[in-house]
């Protein structure tokens, strides 16, 4: 397989497990990816995501953009060579953080004019500049920059977004033609909350030829309901012979429902910031870990993991070791976490190509039922 090609290997309903090929190696899909905003998955290494099972990270072009700057990572050889990552790298383009920044930015159909959260510096990102960034960065796959319309914001606003984003997706290709290179480059799908505009939006996004399309724009204060709609509604819209990425959502009936859906891919920084939280994600549901009830229980976090929180320690000394503030807490549970993310994943894909994904998603539900995190 060459970078780029995506086998789909099996199907249990609408769900899919496939393998995505990039300049880095396989990933098998349905996949969980860890979040390393700044080139660094909070708190843990690369020997800590190997041993948790992860094939592909993400860093953000925003963030690396402004610090330490995408031109001292091209010099330092990449991102892979910055941060001792010898697998896949996916990089965000930036948009969502942008939109985060709402009152500290300007929209033109050129790009984006922003200030910095650093130091209020100003800023542009141009599809041609994010994607020239992320060169620089040397991810494997690339993300068009698109606009990312508020939750609630009106239909006019919506449409008015999703014309920028296709135009912002096309620009970003053709500055980055197909064949140009091993980097990937993945449309985004907009639309708002509005399913004749997500319908338009996915058949705009897919005339612009790219390796692998992506939901974004959800996860913004929807309801459940509100974001399994548009999910269900828009997936199947997107090729079958590519990649689907769903963007920053992850609890873990989130994951379960996507890959229902015919999602391949996922992130979100839940698992890693709920690790800093205290609150861990287990075969037996969830455990706050710093509930006086585990001061002195000696058992295991979760006997059914083989992370190196679950095989060396006790609940009592994670306990100890959260309410007394201490780092190795937060990597603990963040090993744990990810651990547990990753190997939902890899459940799910064993599940669909042995045609049992139905059974699988229900026993993870009625441990996680009314809980999503």
């Amino acid at each position: 397989m060459k970078p780029g090609e995506f086998i789909l290997e099996a199907t249990d309903g609408a769900a899919r497990a496939g393998t995505l090929m990039t300049a880095h190696g396989a990933v098998r899909t349905p996949v969980f990816m860890p979040v390393g905003t700044v080139g660094s998955v909070k708190s843990v290494d690369p020997d800590d995501l190997n041993a948790a099972g992860a094939q592909i990270i993400l860093g953000n072009t925003y963030h690396l953009y402004l610090r330490p700057g995408d031109d001292l990572v091209a010099r330092r050889g990449g991102l892979h060579r910055f941060m001792a990552w010898d697998q896949p790298i996916l990089t965000d383009s930036g948009g969502f953080q942008v939109f985060s920044l709402s009152a500290l930015r300007k929209l033109t159909p050129e790009g984006v004019e922003f200030r910095s959260h650093l130091d209020g510096s100003a800023h542009f990102f141009s599809p041609e500049k994010v994607v020239s960034i992320q060169r620089n960065l040397g991810s494997d796959i690339m993300m068009v920059l698109d606009e990312c319309p508020p939750y609630g914001a009106d239909r006019d606003y919506a449409a008015r977004s999703l014309e920028l984003s296709a135009n912002w997706a096309a620009a970003c290709r053709a500055a980055y033609p197909q064949g140009s290179g091993d980097q990937l480059l993945f449309g985004i799908v907009q639309g708002g909350f509005y399913e004749d505009l997500r319908a338009e939006s996915a058949a705009r996004t897919i005339d612009i030829p790219c390796e692998g399309y992506a939901l974004g724009g959800l996860s913004v204060g929807e309801s459940k309901p509100e974001m399994l709609a548009i999910m269900r509604h828009t997936a199947p819209l997107l090729p079958a012979g590519k990649p689907r990425y769903l963007m920053g959502v992850g609890t873990p009936l989130d994951i379960l429902d996507g890959i229902e859906a015919g999602i391949d891919m996922f992130d979100c920084v839940l698992p890693t910031r709920n690790a800093r939280n205290g609150t861990l994600f287990t075969t037996q549901g969830r455990v706050n870990i710093k509930r006086a009830e585990f001061r002195e229980d000696d058992g295991p976090l979760d006997p059914n993991c083989p992370c190196l929180a679950c095989r060396r320690f006790s609940r009592a000394y994670l306990r100890h070791l959260y309410v007394s503030r201490e780092l190795l807490s937060y990597r603990l549970n963040t090993i744990h976490n990810l651990t547990y993310f990753l190997a939902l994943a890899a459940g799910a894909r064993r599940a669909i190509q042995e045609g049992r994904f139905a059974a699988y998603k229900a026993g993870v539900e009625a441990v996680y039922g009314g809980t999503q995190g």
